[in-house]
C-alpha cells in the first residue's frame, strides 16, 4: 500500500513498502510528485492518487528505475534501438539531436523526468534554440523532431518494462507562424522551362523529371536504367540515393514501402530519357576503365552516383544566372502535388502518386491547397445553379 507525505517545499513523497531483504530490513521505492501550478485542491487530490497508484503497481511489475540516468539510457537506446532499426539518415539526425537534449535533462534519472522539465527545454528551444551552423532560429519542425527523440527513448524504456509512463505525451510544442509553401506559378515555370533548353542535358532531364513526377530527390538519385519501362512509358521507384556525413553516398529503401510506385510519363520525358541513356552509353565508352558502371540516371562524370547536394546547387546557379528566384528541388515536389489538386485530382490518387505512406499525410501536407480547390468547386457549383440570376440575364436579353 502507497503512503503519501507532504514535504515542506509543495511537493508530495510516495512511498511505497516493497518487501524485505536477506537481512529483514524492509525494503521501500520512493517517489516524488509535485503539482502543476494552478491546480487546485481538488485537482491535486485526484492526481496525486493517481500517481501513487500508478506507482504501486509500477513497483509490483518491476518497473522502476532508481539510478540510471536520461543519458545513459539514450545512449543505450541509440545502441539497442535506433542503430538497428533506424534509416541511416533518422538515426544520424537523431544523434545530433542528442547535443540539445543531454544538457537539458540528461542529467536527470529516467523516472524523473517530468512532462514539466520536457515542457521548459521545449519552450526554450521553440523561443530561443539557434542553428549550430549558420546562428539562425531553428525551426518548428527541428523543435518536434527533439520531443520525438525524447519520446522514442521514453517509449523504448516502457518496452523495456522499466517505466509505465511517457511523460511525452503531456507536452505541447508551441504554435509557429505557418509558412507557405513556396512554388513556381505556371509562368514561372514556363520560363525555367525555356532556358533549360540550352543546359546540359542531364540536369534538364532532372528538374523536368522532378516536376512531372513529383519524386522525391532522393528517389530520383536512386534511380537506374532497368526502372525505365520505355515500352510502357513507366518509371518506377524502387530504392534511394541518400548520403550522411559518416557513410557518404549509400544506397538505401524507398522512405515507406507505399514510397515504392510507378508512374507513367509523356512521350516528352520519355523521349529525354531515351536521349539521354545514349549520351551515358557514349561517355561510357569514351571514358573505358576510368568508368565506374552502377547503372544510375544520374551520376558523376565516371559513372559513380550522384552527390545528393549536386542537384540543389546546380539550380540554386541556374535560378541565379537567369535570374529566377530559388525555390529549392524540393518545391517542384509541392508543385507537381499542386497541379494535381488543381486538376481536381482526389487526395487518395494524390497521396498514391507522392508516395505518403497514408492518406492522412498528403491533408496535413497540402491541406491548404485542398481547402482552396474545394472553394473553387463550391463556387463552380454556385454559378452552375443560379438558375435566378440565369433567367433575369435571360429577360433583359429578351427586352433588349
Amino acid at each position: 500500500m502507497a503512503t503519501i507525505r507532504k514535504r515542506g517545499n509543495g511537493s508530495y513523497e510516495i512511498k511505497v513498502s516493497c518487501g524485505y531483504d536477506v537481512q529483514g530490513n524492509q525494503k521501500s521505492q520512493y517517489k516524488t510528485w509535485k503539482p502543476e501550478p494552478g491546480m487546485t485542491p481538488k485537482q491535486i487530490e485526484k492526481e496525486l492518487n493517481r500517481q501513487a497508484v500508478l506507482f504501486e503497481e509500477a513497483c509490483k511489475k518491476g518497473q522502476i528505475v532508481t539510478s540510471i540516468k536520461f543519458e545513459t539510457f539514450a545512449n543505450q537506446w541509440f545502441e539497442e534501438y535506433a542503430k538497428i532499426n533506424l534509416r541511416n539518415t533518422s538515426y544520424e539526425r537523431m544523434l545530433q539531436l542528442k547535443d540539445r537534449v543531454y544538457p537539458a535533462i540528461g542529467h536527470l534519472k529516467l523516472d524523473k523526468v517530468t512532462a514539466r522539465h520536457i515542457q521548459q527545454f521545449i519552450n526554450d528551444l521553440f523561443l530561443n534554440g539557434k542553428s549550430f551552423k549558420n546562428g539562425k532560429p531553428i525551426s518548428r519542425k527541428t523543435v518536434v523532431h527533439h520531443l520525438s527523440f525524447i519520446s522514442n527513448v521514453f517509449t523504448y524504456a516502457i518496452k523495456m518494462d522499466m517505466l509505465c509512463d511517457n511523460p511525452c505525451r503531456r507536452v505541447t510544442v508551441p504554435k509557429g507562424e505557418v509558412k507557405e509553401k513556396e512554388i513556381y506559378s505556371i509562368t514561372e515555370l514556363e520560363q525555367i522551362f525555356k532556358k533549360l533548353a540550352s543546359e546540359p542535358l542531364k540536369y534538364r532531364l532532372f528538374i523536368m523529371l522532378a516536376v512531372y513526377s513529383g519524386f522525391r530527390r532522393g528517389e530520383m538519385l536512386g534511380l537506374e536504367w532497368k526502372d525505365i519501362d520505355f515500352e510502357h512509358n513507366v518509371v518506377t521507384i524502387r530504392r534511394t540515393s541518400n548520403y550522411t556525413s559518416k557513410k557518404g553516398t549509400y544506397t538505401d529503401t524507398t522512405k515507406t514501402k507505399k514510397s515504392q510506385r510507378s508512374s507513367k510519363f509523356p512521350s516528352l520525358i520519355m523521349e529525354m530519357l531515351r536521349e539521354y541513356q545514349i549520351e551515358q552509353n557514349l561517355e561510357r565508352e569514351r571514358l573505358g576503365d576510368k568508368w565506374i558502371d552502377h547503372d544510375r540516371l544520374f551520376v558523376k562524370w565516371n559513372g559513380e552516383p550522384m552527390n545528393n547536394g549536386t542537384p540543389y546547387f546546380w539550380f540554386g546557379e541556374f535560378c541565379e544566372k537567369n535570374d529566377f528566384r530559388f525555390c529549392d528541388i524540393h518545391s517542384l515536389r509541392h508543385l507537381h502535388a499542386s497541379l494535381l489538386i488543381n486538376a481536381g485530382v482526389d487526395v487518395v490518387s494524390v497521396s498514391g502518386d507522392m508516395g505518403h505512406s497514408c492518406v492522412g499525410t498528403t491533408m496535413n501536407v497540402y491541406s491548404h491547397m485542398f481547402q482552396e480547390a474545394k472553394a473553387r468547386n463550391c463556387e463552380a457549383i454556385t454559378a452552375a445553379l443560379d438558375f435566378g440570376n440565369k433567367n433575369e440575364d435571360k429577360k433583359d436579353q429578351q427586352a433588349s
